[in-house]
């Protein structure tokens, strides 16, 4: 009887270790976020992750998600179906400071011509930030890339913003922090895996 009652325990036991392995989560800079996310109905996986630093400040977390395991800029771009990125606040910041920040970035990885291919959705991407008034320690925006919808964005899991239909503009925006002249030298490693 008590051996049955042990096994039984064990079972159970087993079983609850095994659904909580299920739902894991990293910490980057201090925030939470899953190692495994559903997007477009497809898991993705954590590719990298790591902290934007301005200066001395850490300004944010920046966790990207793939179908499967890329190690250079290419690979990422290059990637079939649904993307995400997560970026989680570390400090307080206005969603203009925030968007002048994405567009420097967009502007400085690629060129003139690139750019005015996207002209629109890089309006509809700055105006999505300006319903960000106050972003708040620890809000997460996600930005993914669905295939046959677009760009999407939320905040704290809200959606802001329409989306926006190129592929290459969402890999204009990933090259902020994957292009030749990233916002954070130390975060492109980090987000492909090798940091």
């Amino acid at each position: 009887m008590k051996t049955n009652y042990a096994i039984r325990w064990i079972a159970g036991l087993s079983l609850a270790l095994s659904l909580g392995s299920a739902a894991q989560a990293i910490e980057v800079g201090g925030l939470k976020f899953d190692d495994t996310v559903k997007v477009a109905g497809k898991d993705l996986k954590v590719n990298g992750a790591g902290v934007r630093v301005r200066i001395v400040v850490k300004v944010y977390a920046l966790v990207l998600y793939l179908p499967e395991k890329k190690d250079t800029t290419a690979g990422v771009l290059d990637t079939q179906g649904p993307r995400r990125f997560s970026l989680g606040l570390l400090r307080e910041v206005t969603g203009d400071d925030l968007g002048q920040a994405f567009m420097a970035g967009i502007t400085a990885n690629t060129d003139k011509a690139e750019r005015s291919k996207f002209v629109n959705q890089l309006a509809q991407f700055g105006e999505a930030f300006v319903n960000i008034p106050q972003g708040k320690k620890g809000d997460v925006i996600t930005v993914d890339w669905i295939p046959d919808t677009g760009t999407v964005m939320a905040l704290n899991g809200k959606p802001i913003g329409e989306p926006m239909k190129d592929v290459n503009f969402y890999n204009a925006i990933l090259k902020i922090w994957l292009g030749d002249k990233p916002v954070d030298s130390s975060l492109k490693p980090a987000l492909l895996g090798k940091g």
